[in-house]
């Protein structure tokens, strides 16, 4: 899977934003055709958006378009001029607003004619889709199932706050009265279970408050701490923060690699399928929960400090 720790999305209409999104230490850059593109400028931000993608550096992150949702009149054109333009150097096309399955069947399916018209490999760009709303977060199971391409469920809280009626205007927090509890634990869960039953990554949606970079760190790890793979950044100062929450620390990371060395050994070597490891208890359980921070560590460039010592 591509790493996603940090998620910055980038207007498209903004060539100095698109410029300056190439040098941030981010695992994936999004360029933006939908919310953060005013009606009269989208048709001139997809060529923007081509530009960017054809001459940019986006040295070894994950690029992705995010195009408009299918309610609107922008959205067929948004993929083929890109895709057509620009699809080799692009790895994922995220959709917003997805409520049923056949929406994400058919962006797959215009990727796919698109792919053979213009002699890209059929299969080769993925799909991102954002669960937004009451609708989609229903539907979710069927959605993260939807098409071979999906690689990632993303949760956008703006607009799925505005559909369930939450009374707050502000995003990733938790809403006026909510006095015990996590109001978005459900939802975050909800989704997490879809893409994991699935082999789908799980990313968090934007904090709004750019400058509170605490808060954004506490709604980080909220997300990080039930699963999710990563979450959205809106400004370079969040960047820090994600890239540090959503990645294992070192001692989790040596603790992980001695856990599968040790696993290892003693399977292969001696036979046994429980052993110790120092003081710890290690079997096929704690093989599978180590391979999920070893390959977090691995994917945020983490280097091994330890080394298995057989007996």
């Amino acid at each position: 899977m591509r790493a996603r720790r940090s998620c910055l999305a980038v207007p498209g209409s903004n060539p100095r934003f698109l410029e300056k999104a190439q040098s941030l230490p981010v695992d994936e850059v999004f360029l933006d055709l939908e919310d953060s593109v005013a009606p009269i400028a989208k048709e001139g931000a997809r060529r923007t958006v081509v530009t960017a993608l054809k001459e940019g550096d986006w040295g070894g992150k994950t690029v992705v378009v995010r195009v408009n949702d299918l309610s609107t009149p922008w959205t067929y054109r948004d993929v083929i001029e890109v895709v057509e333009a620009a699809g080799d150097r692009l790895h994922c096309v995220m959709l917003p607003k997805v409520e049923e399955a056949a929406q994400v069947r058919w962006l797959d399916l215009l990727l796919s004619q698109i792919e053979r018209t213009v002699g890209l490999p059929v299969g080769g760009i993925g799909i991102e889709a954002q669960i937004e709303s009451a609708r989609g977060l229903v539907a979710v199971d069927e959605i993260a199932g939807s098409s071979a391409r999906l690689e990632t469920l993303v949760f956008g809280p703006a607009d799925f706050m505005a559909s369930i009626g939450m009374r707050t205007l502000v995003v990733g927090e938790q809403p006026p009265g909510y006095a015990e509890g996590d109001a978005y634990h459900y939802i975050l869960m909800r989704i997490l279970m879809a893409a994991r039953a699935r082999d789908l990554q799980a990313i968090d949606g934007p904090y709004l408050q750019i400058k509170d970079i605490e808060g954004f760190r506490r709604a980080a790890g909220r997300a990080a701490a039930l699963g999710f793979d990563g979450k959205w950044v809106l400004h370079p100062g969040q960047v820090e923060a994600a890239n540090e929450v959503f990645s294992p620390s070192q001692a989790d990371y040596d603790h992980a690699e001695l856990i599968l060395d040790a696993y290892e050994y003693y399977t292969t070597v001696e036979g046994r399928g429980a052993v110790m490891l120092g003081d710890e208890m290690i079997d096929e359980a704690s093989r599978k929960m180590a391979l999920v921070i070893s390959a977090k560590g691995r994917a945020a460039g983490l280097t091994r400090t330890t080394s298995f010592q057989r007996p």
